[in-house]
């Protein structure tokens, strides 16, 4: 991809951060607390949120700090490792605005879900863009070797404030203020 981030063109997917598999992922709580940075983004921006869970009556709901948050947000349970391959997603993928090119993906875990539901949505023409510090794995080696194939596969792999701040743009606005508790 070319060019910067604007708000129109992107839609946040949250994938599969649940408790019971939370609690064997590395780094969980950066994981985390990216996830409530970005979710607070994607809300102070005006973006669409797509939220998924994997297999809700195993794994559970979503950790307890990010549930809050994604009150409200559509959140398909799903089976399949590609989310884009659950017919309720990718239904509310086909029904987001024109312009949205970019799908910002975050959760778990990076090698299996984040990496078939970005290979998906190149197949179906969007950006994969994943945020490095808020997916991972169950293993740091499967979260590295998932972040090289993503890179590889032609996914724009980048931290979450490289994201945030090509979201906003500009300091100084109301939407920069709004989100500076949540970077600083």
């Amino acid at each position: 991809m070319s060019h910067l981030l604007t708000p129109a063109d992107c839609c946040l997917h949250i994938i599969d951060p649940q408790e019971r598999l939370m609690a064997q992922i590395h780094e969980a709580s950066r994981v985390c607390a990216t996830l409530c940075q970005l979710t607070a983004c994607a809300k102070i921006l005006e973006l669409p949120v797509i939220a998924n869970t994997q297999y809700k009556k195993g794994l559970g709901v979503y950790v307890t700090e990010l549930e809050e948050l994604v009150q409200g947000i559509p959140r398909p349970d799903k089976v399949e490792f590609n989310a884009l391959a659950n017919a309720e997603t990718l239904a509310l993928v086909k029904a987001l605005p024109k312009s949205v090119n970019t799908l910002i993906l975050a959760g778990v875990e990076t090698h299996i879900c984040i990496y078939q539901t970005a290979l998906a949505a190149l197949e179906m023409g969007l950006t994969p863009w994943v945020v490095a510090d808020g997916v991972s794995s169950r293993s740091l080696r499967n979260h590295e070797l998932g972040l090289a194939r993503l890179a590889a596969a032609g996914a724009v792999v980048g931290p979450a404030e490289m994201i945030i701040y090509q979201l906003l743009g500009r300091a100084g606005t109301p939407e920069f203020k709004a989100m500076l508790p949540h970077i600083v």
